[in-house]
């Protein structure tokens, strides 16, 4: 793919972006590999106010980060200022809270080793590779570059090809702040060269965001290098609706869980599996709300779907719904593409789903919902976990068993109960099966690119 902004509300290229040629990529990773020295002879404190004034900057400046998210990957304006407004919150926690999560770990009792002291400390590893994906060009990124940061890190992003205006800003953010020159930096080159930044030695672990194909591609050259690597993939995420939920507010949320960033969240709920006692009722709101929804113009506030990221990804989507169609599932809402420039694609919500079908397996990457009914919790479960998916999960009970029951039987790496799944600086974020391995956020994140090193005295 080349570098270049394509408008996916119109289809028009509207920039394009010469790729860093070697010259200028060893530049870079030489600059990474000398801020990672500078840095560990700072302390908290300085790199947190280097932080807070990032997000400062980032903050005074959403409104027009917005457009340029909005018009490279096609998310409504005010979602695209949303994304923006959380990135300043998680760059403000990580600076208020990296000296505690990175705190020294002594021993209670040194003498049970045989020492006067004993504990372990948290020392960065060096220069980090992220490959990040386009969904969501900031907020991807900064919940990785905020903890690397700050734990004395420095940060190489290869972003998504399509979103190159995103990764350019981000090039500047963190210097802008006052971080050393090279701390971060993008690398505008593409998926054939991430093999090679990876091999070289001066990079010391690799994180990635995106899909199942390039996370095994990436975790199969980290692991030959012997360096660390974190993986968040793709998922295919129930949302269990039962007997006793609060039906209006799970259809409330069920609707934005599946549309918001146009469909496009690794998070999002996408297969519906509801209780026989509720499904009739739940499937008709959910069909009207789908089909009520403003598809247009993701500049016009107005708008509450826009278009898919890239024509792939549309076409891809198209083929997964008319595949269930051919094999005899039935569309209560949308189904098709409309008629119109861009590449978008209808709110749809398909029932009647079976074995067979590649919408059972397979990750919908957009504004599609999947349908299920069933007769009791145990075949929730196991719908819920028929996938090689494992990223996360709701349900929507108000009985403390069924609670219960699906917080320890869901294959996942998280449960929201009664609510929506949201990735949250205060928690730790990731999944397991093919969904990746290793956490993101809260504590877990930033001590993911650390070296817990074991100090004994005698």
């Amino acid at each position: 793919m080349a570098i270049a902004t394509i408008n996916p509300a119109t289809g028009v290229t509207e920039r394009t972006f010469e790729p860093h040629d070697a010259a200028e990529v060893e530049r870079r990773i030489a600059l990474a590999d000398a801020a990672t020295r500078a840095m560990r002879q700072t302390s908290f404190e300085e790199r947190a106010e280097w932080m807070r004034a990032g997000a400062d900057l980032l903050e005074a400046e959403a409104d027009e980060v917005a457009v340029i998210l909005t018009t490279e990957m096609g998310k409504p304006l005010a979602q695209a200022k949303a994304e923006a407004l959380k990135c300043v919150k998680g760059m403000r926690f990580y600076a208020q809270h990296a000296a505690e999560f990175l705190a020294d770990e002594p021993l209670a009792d040194p003498s049970a080793v045989n020492a006067s002291q004993a504990y372990a400390v948290y020392q960065p590893l060096g220069a980090v590779l992220a490959v990040m994906p386009w969904n969501y060009p900031l907020w991807q990124v900064v919940r990785f570059a905020a903890p690397a940061l700050m734990a004395g890190n420095s940060g190489l992003l290869k972003h998504a090809s399509n979103v190159p205006q995103s990764a350019l800003y981000l090039d500047t953010l963190f210097e802008r702040g006052g971080f050393p020159a090279g701390a971060f930096a993008t690398l505008l080159i593409g998926s054939r060269e991430v093999a090679a930044v990876v091999q070289d030695p001066r990079v010391k672990a690799v994180t990635l965001t995106g899909s199942e194909p390039a996370g095994r591609e990436v975790a199969a050259n980290a692991g030959g290098q012997i360096k660390k690597a974190v993986l968040e993939l793709g998922g295919s995420d129930p949302f269990i609706v039962m007997p006793s939920a609060d039906l209006a507010k799970a259809v409330d949320v069920a609707v934005t869980a599946r549309v918001q960033n146009n469909g496009q969240s690794c998070i999002a709920g996408k297969r519906f599996i509801v209780h026989a006692d509720v499904y009739d009722e739940f499937a008709a709101l959910f069909a009207e709300r789908l089909t009520a929804l403003v598809v247009g113009d993701p500049m016009d506030p107005a708008t509450q779907v826009g278009p898919l990221a890239t024509e792939s990804g549309r076409d891809e989507l198209a083929e997964l719904v008319d595949d269930a169609v051919t094999h005899g599932a039935t569309v209560l809402a949308g189904g098709h593409a409309p008629d119109r420039p861009g590449w978008f694609y209808e709110p749809t919500l398909i029932a009647d789903l079976h074995d067979g079908m590649r919408l059972v397996l397979e990750e919908a990457f957009g504004p599609v919902a999947s349908l299920y009914r069933v007769e009791s919790r145990e075949q929730a479960r196991d719908i819920a976990n028929q996938t090689t998916f494992g990223l996360s999960s709701a349900v929507w009970t108000q009985d403390p068993d069924d609670e219960d029951f699906f917080v320890q039987s869901i294959d996942a790496g998280a449960v929201f109960i009664n609510g929506m799944t949201i990735s949250y600086p205060e928690l730790p974020f990731g999944g397991i099966k093919d969904s990746g391995y290793g956490r993101e956020l809260a504590a877990a994140g930033i001590r993911e690119f650390c070296n817990l090193k074991t100090v004994w005295k005698g």
